[in-house]
């Protein structure tokens, strides 16, 4: 069933890399049209502006992590605004980079945990983002969102992470750029995890059907969290983190169908948009686009027949 309110929150944040751009994309993604292509779809959408970040001390420019105060601060905003927006309607998360997980996560995992339902996650993503802040060597945050919303140690200074989602929860389509580090922690862990070749070899909905089927069974609340960097830079330039092999339009249009047929997604991330780096506007058209698939664009309907 489709939820008759999007709420759209924007989160301009890109403490999390060190390229700068990514906090220009909730307005990217308002130009694009994404209240538009919603309320084509007969929904409400309400947008609630962008956030800002709590207050926080300045970064020490030769601190080992890139701004981790700001990226602190944002977390302790959005963790708290996403619990309170599940209560309002299904909220759309406009990054800013994908650091912004770390709040959106745990907090509509808390909303869920409250309603005492499971919380599952889907990361569309090239990379796993499973490192902590003990364990990247970047130094860029935007890489840690699921370990930290798991629970993992290694976040000294982040808020307390009330409702870890566990790792048999979530499942990672996309791979394709993974650490040594990371894939040993990534196989050590419950989480379920399909790269690129998997997906050449057996497509997308095979992984993907079978996840969101444990998310039926289950009764379980579902949050997508969607990577510009999850398709093929080819089709979606716009993103600091370009890794040639990723998901074809068609691809992703069909994860996001898949995902509206299910009817389990409660809440949403697009992140990591650029527009600084886009080519006259086609990733943030693309991502629109695909968030109308997940939330009920369809070329034809799919009746079931009565009739072979």
């Amino acid at each position: 069933m489709k939820p008759k309110t999007c709420l759209l929150i924007g989160a301009p944040m890109d403490s999390g890399a060190r390229r700068d751009g990514c906090l220009m994309g909730p307005d990217a993604f308002r130009t694009a049209g994404l209240a538009r292509a919603l309320r084509d779809l007969g929904l409400k959408v309400i947008d609630d502006g962008n956030l800002s970040p709590a207050s926080h001390a300045p970064d020490d420019v030769s601190d080992r992590l890139h701004k981790p105060q700001e990226t602190i601060a944002w977390t302790y905003r959005l963790m708290r605004e996403a619990e309170q927006a599940m209560s309002r309607g299904l909220p759309i998360f406009l990054g800013g980079d994908h650091a912004i997980s770390l709040g959106t996560v745990p907090g509509v995992a808390a909303h869920a945990a409250a309603k005492g339902r499971p919380q599952f996650v889907l990361w569309l993503d090239a990379h796993s983002d499973f490192h902590t802040a003990e364990t990247t060597t970047s130094g860029n945050l935007h890489g840690t969102p699921l370990a930290y919303a798991t629970g993992r140690k290694g976040f000294a200074g982040f808020p307390k992470v009330t409702a870890p989602v566990p790792e048999a929860n979530i499942c990672i389509i996309g791979l394709r750029s993974v650490d040594a580090a990371e894939k040993a922690m990534l196989q050590d862990s419950g989480i379920h995890y399909h790269d690129m070749r998997e997906i050449d070899e057996t497509g997308i909905a095979t992984p993907l059907s079978a996840f969101l089927s444990r998310v039926e069974e289950a009764d379980g609340a579902l949050h997508v969290s969607l990577d510009v960097d999850f398709l093929d830079p080819s089709i979606a330039p716009a993103v600091g983190t370009t890794v040639p092999g990723g998901a074809t339009i068609r691809e992703g249009h069909l994860a996001m169908e898949l995902i509206c047929d299910s009817g389990r997604m409660t809440s949403m991330d697009l992140v990591e948009l650029n527009p600084f780096l886009d080519e006259r506007g086609r990733t943030a058209q693309a991502m629109v686009d695909l968030a109308a698939s997940a939330l009920g664009r369809r070329v034809f309907d799919r009746p079931t027949r009565s009739y072979i």
